[in-house]
């Protein structure tokens, strides 16, 4: 087992890992920008490390700093946590040159899961279903032309290195083609370094469905069952949920069977989680891998009793996974809501200082942050200041446990999206199950009405 492990990042991500580590007995290095001097990930670590300026590309995306900070104090692992450089595969093979275990998949995984083409080809060669769509980057225009007329529209444009919505472009006719591949290849080139883009058939109000695996190096593969990701705004998530009402025993099988596969022919190691699209005639679609710990592992950590990131870090120092596919149990129902900095009607960032944080606990509650009071939230990063996981016996109990929670909770400074959040959980759709990745659309359109009858 690693002796010191150095933690890649910032927050309540960064605060999840020195939990971890504290647990197993490892020192932790936490590794921070001059925004960050004063935060908690730094107060708790055993040890610090300024890596530069305010700004990410200076500090957490600087490879140097990151690899320079873990050789002088020692530390026999980096861990990524999420965001940043968890999926660098440029990361992970300086961690491996110099003799730095890297917390996540071998590189190669995580070039060939990255590139949002090859993915699609590695797993429909597994098996899995996936979206009709071009065979890789499209280079011209008549070319897509072409590939979206023989997929029937609307199609999808989506980035080759993409994620979180960026150089993505919904296609609803012809005339709107050309303008999409444009505007999609600036947004993919600036926000990724590379401008490819390919289609896919688009599907209408489709579920977003996700499931979390994880794999050791000894070939072994488990699957933890999946979440529902359907709530989201402009594709960045917004609730999650598990398990997902729409699915059946049967379906959740085939699905879970199908992810273990795709992982084995991949030779997935560590934690990483498999995106897929349910249609609405119970369908279910390939829609990409994440190759690290996702924001939402809480929800699946409280479902099933799995310490994701303690497997995490054993696997990634050589061990067996401690369980079997046979030993994961889902127990009751869970709910977690992203609270961020950010105006609850138009999604508007909210920096500042929280002059009162206050959370509260009771049964079913966890709350993952950094934030306390007389923090600052700072402009320069991500504006999620805390995850609240609401757990209960059934659907029913873990909403009330969530809204009863929200409702407690006393945030004073900044504004932040707990009013939304107590609008979808009220929302009547929302509460029979009847939700899709168009919810956000139909919710902020018929706001008034659905308010009104809300009371």
């Amino acid at each position: 087992m690693f002796k010191k492990i150095l933690i890649a990042n910032r927050g309540e991500i960064a605060m999840r890992i020195i939990c971890a580590c504290r647990e197993l007995g490892i020192k932790t290095v936490a590794v921070y920008s001059e925004a960050d001097e004063n935060s908690l990930h730094v107060r708790f670590a055993d040890e610090d490390v300024c890596i530069g300026p305010a700004r990410s590309t200076e500090s957490y995306l600087n490879v140097p700093a990151v690899i320079s900070a873990a050789e002088i104090t020692g530390a026999d692992a980096i861990h990524p946590g999420y965001g940043f450089l968890s999926e660098s595969a440029y990361l992970a093979e300086v961690c491996e040159a110099c003799h730095i275990r890297f917390v996540g998949p071998d590189p190669g995984v995580i070039r060939l899961m990255g590139d949002k083409a090859r993915a699609r080809r590695a797993m429909k060669k597994a098996g899995v279903p996936v979206l009709p769509g071009s065979d890789g980057p499209i280079d011209n225009d008549e070319k897509a032309a072409k590939i979206a007329k023989d997929l029937g529209y609307p199609v999808i444009v989506k980035a080759v290195a993409g994620g979180g919505g960026r150089g993505m472009r919904i296609v609803q006719s012809a005339n709107e083609l050309s303008q999409a591949l444009k505007t999609a290849r600036r947004e993919a080139e600036a926000a990724f370094g590379v401008g490819d883009v390919y289609l896919e058939k688009y599907v209408e109000s489709p579920r977003h469905i996700e499931f979390q695996v994880i794999g050791d190096h000894h070939g072994a593969v488990v699957h933890l069952g999946e979440r529902e990701c359907s709530i989201q705004r402009r594709h960045q998530k917004l609730l999650e949920e598990s398990p997902s009402v729409a699915l059946t025993d049967k379906v959740r099988r085939r699905m879970g069977a199908s992810v273990v596969d795709a992982a084995k022919a991949v030779q997935y190691t560590n934690a990483g989680t498999f995106e897929f699209l349910l249609d609405q005639a119970g369908n279910f679609y390939f829609l990409e891998a994440n190759t690290r710990l996702q924001v939402e592992h809480p929800v699946t950590e409280t479902v099933t009793g799995v310490d994701i990131v303690k497997e995490q870090i054993r696997v990634a120092a050589g061990e067996r996974l401690s369980f079997r596919q046979g030993d994961v149990a889902f127990n009751g129902h869970a709910i977690e809501c992203r609270i961020n900095a950010e105006d609850p009607d138009t999604l508007v960032p909210s920096p500042g200082v929280i002059h009162v944080f206050s959370v509260p606990g009771g049964p079913g509650i966890r709350v993952d942050t950094a934030a306390h009071s007389d923090c600052t939230i700072s402009p320069y990063y991500d504006s999620m200041i805390a995850k609240i996981i609401a757990h209960g016996r059934d659907r029913q109990e873990a909403i009330a446990r969530m809204r009863r929670t929200l409702e407690m909770t006393v945030i004073e400074g900044i504004r932040t999206t707990i009013p939304l959040h107590l609008k979808i959980l009220a929302d009547p759709d929302f509460v029979s199950g009847k939700i899709s990745t168009s919810f956000m659309n139909r919710f902020a359109a018929d706001r008034p009405n659905r308010l009104a009858a809300a009371g």
